[in-house]
């Protein structure tokens, strides 16, 4: 077994956090990973409330937000990868929630995960 298979199979969370700009996560092989909320627009936009009513998923390999309908894998930040979720799927969101397009700023979003809303 290589390395990198060993990192994927201890990328199992133990406890996460979330504060008003970063998605922290502590694995149970004592490491803690972060991320920019940023880069998890559900997260972003939501209430300290909703952003504390999470759960694991499976064995901790990811998290769930059940008001948000928001799924992360500890890998996914791990690796760095930011949410995967079209212009057009967020837009409904938000239209769902009564936010005003005006009020959701683009630019809160990391270029990388910009490029990939401005062309889904």
């Amino acid at each position: 077994m290589n390395t990198f298979m060993i990192e994927l199979e201890t990328a199992i969370a133990r406890h996460i956090e979330v504060t008003e700009d970063t998605l922290i996560i502590d694995l149970v092989d004592g490491r803690t990973i972060s991320a920019p909320l940023a880069w998890y627009p559900r997260l972003l936009h939501a209430s300290a409330k909703e952003r504390n009513n999470w759960r694991f998923i499976g064995k901790g390999d990811g998290i769930h937000w059940p008001d948000l309908d928001e799924d992360i894998s500890v890998e996914n930040v791990l690796f760095g990868k930011p949410s995967g979720e079209s212009r057009r799927s967020f837009k409904k969101w938000l239209e769902q929630r009564g936010v005003p397009q005006r009020q959701f700023a683009w630019q809160t979003v990391p270029k990388a995960v910009a490029v990939e809303y401005v062309h889904p």
